[in-house]
């Protein structure tokens, strides 16, 4: 399916598969080679992604592994101000998105340019979020969450996490929308209040939040479910991410949300030709 986004009054066609990259601003996000804190090595980082394939930057200035402590709204916005400045002037023309569950931060990420927000509560944190959002007019990925960070792995039940999610988005989709939000991204949350066989199971059935007719964002790199599964660590779970991220576009997922843009770019690669010679017979036209 493909899909279209307003980006500031333009439009952002989603008609395969994008890769979004992850630029944490933090000091203390579970894969440590994610963390930039300093402008000029931030700066940096950007330009490698665009080379190696990125389509979205996602800044993060909160981390939300499991067990984290939230910082206030102002050491956010510390964090976030002036790499965000020096990634918008330096890179004018490419797509951020800002991870934030604040409607404040939100309002000073678009002040500063920001095309889509990226929330992991799916407004609940924050009662203003859904209303600045859809005054800003701007693009916003809905998550799936329960509890916060520092407790959502405690003991996450569900009748059936599908089903589950399904009812969630479904009705959290129609509170958005009434708040004037146009342009919705689903992340099922791989990781956020989600067991290990919660997640696999997701993953199986991804084709299934197709029918909520927005496209799904798909969040696995280096997360638990890899290492804890393969007994390893997340520097060592590029080889489960890359091959959890090419079971998610089989499954029709919109938007991978990775660290490692060249490897995600190398998926989607294959992807597209497995695709497309499944539809098309390379003998009846010998130079495609």
């Amino acid at each position: 399916m493909a899909y279209t986004l307003n980006i500031h009054g333009r439009p952002y066609v989603i008609d395969g598969p994008k890769i979004m990259g992850i630029l944490n601003l933090t000091p203390d996000s579970f894969f440590g080679q994610s963390r930039v804190g300093e402008t000029g090595r931030a700066l940096k980082r950007v330009e490698e992604m665009i080379r190696d394939g990125m389509d979205i930057l996602d800044l993060g200035a909160v981390s939300s592994r499991p067990g984290a402590e939230m910082p206030d709204a102002e050491e956010e916005w510390r964090r976030l101000e002036a790499p965000l400045k020096a990634i918008r002037k330096e890179f004018p023309d490419l797509i951020v998105s800002v991870d934030t569950f604040r409607a404040g931060i939100a309002r000073a990420c678009a002040e500063e340019g920001v095309h889509i927000i990226n929330d992991i509560s799916g407004g609940l944190y924050d009662p203003e979020m859904f209303a600045t959002v859809g005054q800003l007019q701007l693009p916003y990925v809905l998550m799936h969450l329960q509890g916060t960070p520092a407790n959502m792995q405690d003991n996450p039940r569900y009748e059936d996490v599908v089903t589950d999610l399904l009812a969630y988005f479904s009705e959290r989709m129609q509170e958005a929308r009434m708040a004037g939000i146009h342009d919705i991204i689903v992340d099922p949350g791989f990781g956020f209040a989600k067991t290990l066989a919660h997640n696999y199971r997701i993953l199986a059935h991804l084709d299934d939040f197709r029918m909520l007719q927005a496209p799904v964002l798909a969040g696995m790199s280096r997360k638990s479910m890899l290492y804890q599964l393969l007994d390893t660590t997340p520097y060592e779970a590029l080889n489960g991410t890359s091959a959890v991220n090419m079971l998610a576009l089989t499954k029709g997922v919109a938007i991978l949300r990775v660290h490692d843009v060249k490897e995600a770019a190398e998926c989607v690669k294959i992807f597209k030709q497995f695709r497309y010679f499944g539809e098309h017979n390379p003998d009846e036209n010998p130079q495609s």
